[in-house]
């Protein structure tokens, strides 16, 4: 495509690029409700902030497991976030269980997986946590999300008040049962469906990790599913054989079993245990049925899923339940209170209680295997309530806004499977609103450009894969006009000059490559590496790959970059220290990032660092921990020069030094706000000042997550791309800002996927002739583009032209091992 500026902007297209992200296995809700753990299948684990509407989602941070991960063995089969009394932090602890048996802690502060209970002895299918209860004595009215599926997190949150349930009604009836039944012991406990029939149950010890305390009685098949009652003293566990059985935990003797009804192998894959005693259960028969959890009587069953139900949720009040599937189907059931009329006008009519089926998503491709709820807790800048007073004009405003369903303190719905995606639903309204793609582009695969190489006459570009590097030569020579539907602009070719794979015992970390291309480094979770690429002297434009050394006892990296000389490698390392490297004599200097000055000299005391970036006259390094602070170190003195705490409150999406003024800092935040700092004065720089907390709503409601920003490569542009997977937006800081009459982008809140502000006509991106324009040149700042397709990469390849790395779903979804379900089109 080519988009209509002062002058052309032409834009070169790669869709060539492998890409094959992993899919979702498990989902766990943090303690407070406000954070969602995704568990992929080559056993890494992602962060997100839950955002309560469809603007603000942000994956706070990526750890990567076990590096023998492609051993099936290993892969992980459960995740729970769970609450204990003695460590009662807001998140709580995090853990997982692996098909090989073991039990892991994952440490979200230093970023590191810690094996907390070797094997034992056969395969964990799920685990539950037991329902947090505060002391275990205070009969409060506990809002929690309990679920069960691959996950089983108790994350809590404020409940729609007006929606009256039998939730609401039994919780009395709750509180009594608690206190009756109060233990002694003050630990959490840890519960596990094991493969030989058992189910486990650990003590969450704060000293020890998991403490046994005893295994239930085996039964025949495995057991596959596990759930505690709200009143602690009981578990229910589903198995192969079809049945669903009820524990007494104290006395380790089955209280009874029921019989899901099918003869063979009936696979109970999913439990939830609801406060008010109901027991809801998915099978592989696709039915959901409700059970009566104190006598094991059937209540209602529901047969809407037309494969294997694989979770189930509870809304926080427990008047809602969501199953999903291998059908690709997110399905709500809604508890009713109806009223039987009598023909006796004397008689009190009867009140009937029953699940009903209200809605369903297909929002998958493939089979759903793990559903969670979070209570997003994030700043929302405008109140539900308050209405935006536009300026007549010509423009309409937007027929969706997050607004409409966006409320603090609401719960949140998140699905996810094997295709890879994250979908969230409003709980309230599920049936009202299209479900929310939270991350457009899973598992993107970090890339850097380098625009000019005194070894290769094109530009270079290096992609990061989790076992290999691959540097690819980007020829712009004879661009071919891509042929694909919608506006594609020019394809650059590309030929794969490098490759380099870490040890099939590793992982890759982080990389990055010199500005002049010669030089490129990437950490596994070893050590970091450094090489060096090199030109063969003969006539074909080919390189060769030499080993560098670098000095002995560096730790690995969470992030690296090479000063814009080149003469010195950063890396942010895993024991919290930030070591400059000088390529050519060996000599190491690190930094502990700190909060007060004159401190530099203690151990390092803050979260690990998750991103760096230089001004391109290598005076400033600006490093940001995993949270969103900012340390400002000057690379000229090797000293620290300031701290920043997080601006507005939230986490850092993307950031980079202004070319045109290498003191100013541009940072872009998880809350969609854009912040100018002035580093060497130790401020807000002037822009910010006067327009940080007045941008437009249309850049506040940006479509998905900021992951980038280009600068043009000229020491006089003033200019920005933000971009994210599915749009990208031109800032220019010179320019006004502008005012709430301009048209607002239309965020792919459906399936529908619009461009925003621009017209298609022989491939030239025209404005609307109704946009409003300033005065300079007849530009207009904060101006939209959307993406056809899941975005990579956005880059300057020169003040004229830009590079987009980008990839059509659909080409990414066949290189999927399993084919997408099947589903019927109507008509055919």
């Amino acid at each position: 495509m080519i988009l209509d500026f002062d002058a052309m902007l032409k834009v070169h297209r790669i869709r060539s690029i492998d890409w094959n992200p992993s899919p979702i296995v498990a989902l766990a809700t943090s303690a407070d409700g406000s954070q969602v753990a995704a568990a992929r299948e080559d056993d890494s684990l992602e962060i997100w902030l839950v955002s309560p509407g469809s603007v603000g989602w942000h994956c706070l941070l990526t750890i990567q497991g076990d590096p023998d991960s492609r051993d099936p063995s290993s892969k992980m089969s459960s995740l729970v976030w769970c609450q204990t009394e003695l460590r009662a932090g807001s998140l709580g602890r995090l853990f997982s269980s692996s098909v090989d048996g073991t039990i892991s802690e994952w440490d979200l502060f230093n970023l590191r997986k810690k094996k907390i209970l070797d094997t034992i002895g056969t395969s964990i299918w799920q685990m539950a946590a037991e329902p947090f209860i505060d002391s275990q004595l205070k009969p409060k009215k506990e809002q929690k999300a309990h679920q069960n599926g691959d996950a089983f997190p108790s994350g809590t949150g404020n409940v729609d008040e007006e929606d009256h349930s039998e939730g609401d009604q039994d919780d009395d009836k709750e509180n009594e049962i608690l206190l009756d039944g109060q233990r002694d012991d003050q630990c959490a406990r840890l519960a596990c469906a094991c493969n030989d029939g058992c189910v486990k149950i650990y003590n969450i010890s704060d000293d020890e990790g998991l403490t046994y305390q005893r295994t239930l009685p085996r039964v025949s098949g495995r057991t596959l599913s596990v759930s505690w009652s709200h009143s602690w003293n009981r578990i229910y566990s589903g198995s192969s054989d079809g049945f669903i059985r009820c524990w007494d935990v104290v006395l380790g003797h089955e209280v009874f079993r029921i019989d899901a009804g099918h003869k063979g192998e009936h696979c109970i894959w999913s439990l939830v245990a609801l406060r008010c005693g109901t027991v809801v259960s998915g099978d592989s028969s696709g039915r959901v049925q409700f059970w009566d959890g104190r006598v094991g009587t059937l209540l209602q069953a529901h047969s809407y899923h037309k494969g294997d139900v694989k979770a189930l949720v509870a809304s926080p009040n427990h008047d809602r339940v969501f199953s999903s599937g291998s059908d690709g189907q997110v399905i709500l059931y809604k508890f009713s209170n109806e009223a039987v009329a009598s023909t006796d006008t004397q008689v009190t009519p009867n009140v009937t209680k029953r699940w009903i089926y209200i809605s369903s998503k297909p929002a998958h491709t493939h089979d759903v295997r793990a559903l969670t709820i979070a209570v997003p807790i994030s700043h929302e800048d405008l109140p539900h309530e308050e209405k935006v007073k536009r300026k007549r004009g010509s423009a309409k405003p937007l027929d969706f806004s997050y607004h409409k369903w966006a409320h603090l303190g609401v719960p949140m719905l998140i699905s996810g499977g094997e295709d890879t995606k994250l979908f969230a639903y409003p709980v309230r309204e599920f049936a009202k609103f299209s479900q929310h793609d939270i991350c457009p582009a899973p598992q993107r695969l970090p890339m850097q450009l380098v625009i000019k190489t005194p070894i290769f006459p094109g530009p270079l570009l290096l992609v990061q894969s989790p076992q290999w590097l691959d540097i690819y030569c980007v020829n712009l020579k004879n661009p071919a006009k891509s042929s694909s539907p919608g506006p594609s602009g020019w394809s650059a070719n590309t030929n794969l000059v490098a490759h380099v794979e870490c040890k099939a015992s590793q992982k890759i970390i982080c990389s990055t490559i010199s500005s002049c291309g010669t030089l490129f480094a990437y950490s596994d979770q070893i050590k970091p590496n450094l090489f060096e690429l090199k030109r063969i002297k003969s006539g074909k434009l080919s390189l060769t790959v030499n080993k560098k050394k670098l000095p002995q006892g560096l730790p690995f990296a969470h992030f690296m970059l090479f000063s814009s000389d080149s003469s010195r490698l950063v890396l942010a390392g895993h024991d919290r220290r930030i070591y400059v490297i000088d390529v050519g004599s060996g000599q190491v200097h690190n930094f502990a990032p700190c909060r007060k000055a004159n401190c530099e000299n203690l151990p390092p005391s803050e979260p690990p660092i998750t991103k760096m970036f230089a001004s391109h006259d290598d005076q400033w390094l600006a490093a940001i921990n995993c949270f969103g602070d900012i340390y400002i170190f000057n690379l000229e003195t090797l000293r620290q020069h300031w701290f920043i705490s997080r601006l507005d409150g939230a986490s850092v999406t993307a950031a980079g030094f202004a070319p045109k003024n290498g003191n100013i800092l541009v940072v872009c935040t998880s809350s969609n706000q854009l912040f100018a700092l002035d580093v060497e004065a130790k401020q807000m720089g002037e822009w910010s000042m006067r327009n940080t907390y007045s941008l437009p709503r249309r850049y506040q409601e940006f479509p998905g997550e900021v992951i980038g920003l280009s600068f043009q490569p000229s020491s006089t542009s003033s200019s920005v791309f933000v971009y994210s997977p599915r749009a990208m937006c031109l800032i220019d800081f010179d320019l006004p800002v502008g005012g709430e009459n301009d048209p607002d982008p239309d965020p792919d809140t459906s399936n529908n996927n619009k461009s925003i502000s621009k017209m298609q006509t022989n491939g030239v991106l025209k404005r609307k002739h109704q946009e409003v324009e300033t005065k300079k040149g007849g530009r207009k700042n904060f101006d939209f583009f959307a993406f056809r397709d899941p975005v990579l990469f956005v880059g300057h390849l020169s003040e004229k032209s830009l590079l987009v790395v980008d990839r059509p779903w659909k080409k990414v979804v066949n290189n999927f091992e399993f084919q997408p379900v099947d589903k019927h089109i109507y008509g055919t």
